[in-house]
């Protein structure tokens, strides 16, 4: 949502909107390294995730601010307004960043991990993976009829969403149940660095590999997905193109529950190679065709393979987590999913759309148009992750 924000009343450029996904990538995993160490040092959780959100609600209410004439009025001497809005909302976004990812990247997941089990796990991820994709539905679909080129918008969107991500936070206070873990007998900071440690790393060498696995698949994912609805919109021209992403998201959830169940009796390779298939099939769609049934098909393939892949990933990294540790190594998932992604995945993006069509907004402003090279780079980030794949899959079939 504040990517396309920041595009459609600063008119971003593609370099902005990358530095914007890192910056928030690095705020996200400092922020669980720090967070996550803690919780588990006072063995507490639903204190992080209630306080979180609610901080997280208030936050959002800032964006209310980001405003071109607000800021001409308080920036008088600065030569380009547009460059000053830039800068404040990847600020502030850093900021929303940081109490977002105490209350989910931080306390919520160590949370998931500490009340589920193995034999399950992957059927919870399967819920939890659709989820985000669930809520940009309900966000986009929500405001469909909003204009969204129109400061006055923006301003009712996100006073909408702050306020409910404060009563999700309240509510939050009475409906979940605190974990059962006991405060480690370690210091913070040994727990701080205590995923850093070479000795670790060899103690629980299959999760550090499928981190790094991880990485590269959250590569693929990043190198399209900060442009993928400027590239339905503007692109393609596709001025509803919830109708598009509604049916293919609601599907591809669907089928990422089933799925998760899936892995729970089939293991990871018979479940993590259709998940791959389905990501590079909706690429090759995306890349080569441009009709609404066609992207539609493309969308759904991509969706699924993306959504599937992360609930299969989750899980296997959950099974690896060593017990009563979970918040040490949040920061270390994050750094897999958002840290390391965020910074390669959208700079790749951003070098394939250097030379992008451009267009003039009504303000006078220049605006780049996405194009398909973002899929055919994200496919190709993909063939990688096979290849990663490939001595993993061997070392699971010696144990045996």
């Amino acid at each position: 949502m504040v990517l396309h924000f920041i595009y459609k009343m600063f008119g971003a450029s593609a370099e902005a909107i990358s530095g914007m996904v890192a910056a928030s990538a690095v705020a996200a995993t400092v922020t669980t390294l720090l967070i996550g160490a803690l919780s588990d040092k006072i063995g507490k959780r639903k204190l992080f995730m209630c306080s979180g959100y609610i901080l997280w609600g208030i936050s959002i209410f800032g964006f209310v601010l980001m405003k071109k004439d607000l800021l001409s009025a308080i920036f008088t001497q600065a030569t380009s307004i547009a460059s000053v809005g830039i800068t404040l909302t990847i600020g502030l976004d850093c900021l929303m960043t940081f109490f977002g990812s105490t209350a989910n990247d931080a306390a919520f997941n160590a949370w998931l991990t500490d009340v589920t089990e193995e034999k399950s796990r992957g059927a919870v991820e399967g819920v939890n993976a659709m989820m985000p994709m669930l809520a940009i539905l309900a966000v986009f679909g929500g405001f469909m009829a909003f204009d969204l080129d129109r400061a006055e918008s923006w301003t009712l969107i996100f006073a909408i969403i702050g306020g409910v991500v404060i009563c999700v936070g309240i509510a939050g206070l009475f409906l979940i149940d605190e974990s059962n873990i006991r405060p480690t007998t370690t210091g913070y900071f040994e727990n701080l660095c205590y995923g850093f440690r070479p000795s670790t790393a060899r103690k629980n060498r299959e999760l550090y590999i499928m981190l790094l696995v991880f990485a590269l698949f959250n590569i693929s994912i990043q190198t399209y997905m900060p442009y993928l609805i400027l590239y339905y919109e503007v692109s393609l021209g596709m001025a509803n193109y919830v109708l598009i992403m509604a049916p293919a998201i609601i599907l591809a959830s669907v089928f990422t529950v089933i799925w998760g169940r899936v892995h729970d009796k089939v293991g990871f390779r018979a479940s993590m190679l259709p998940s791959l298939g389905l990501l590079c099939a909706g690429y090759i769609l995306l890349y080569f065709f441009r009709s609404t049934a066609l992207v539609f098909v493309g969308s759904l393939l991509m969706m699924c393979g993306y959504l599937a892949g992360t609930a299969v990933f989750g899980a296997v990294i959950r099974d690896h987590t060593p017990e009563g540790r979970a918040g040490m190594f949040q920061g270390l998932r994050i750094a897999g999913q958002v840290l390391i992604p965020g910074v390669i995945g959208p700079a790749i993006g951003a070098k394939v759309l250097a030379n992008a069509e451009t267009v003039i907004n009504s303000d006078g402003t220049e605006s780049f148009i996405p194009n398909a090279n973002i899929f055919l780079a994200a496919f190709i980030a993909a063939i990688v992750i096979f290849v990663a794949l490939i001595p993993v899959f061997r070392a699971k079939k010696t144990e045996k």
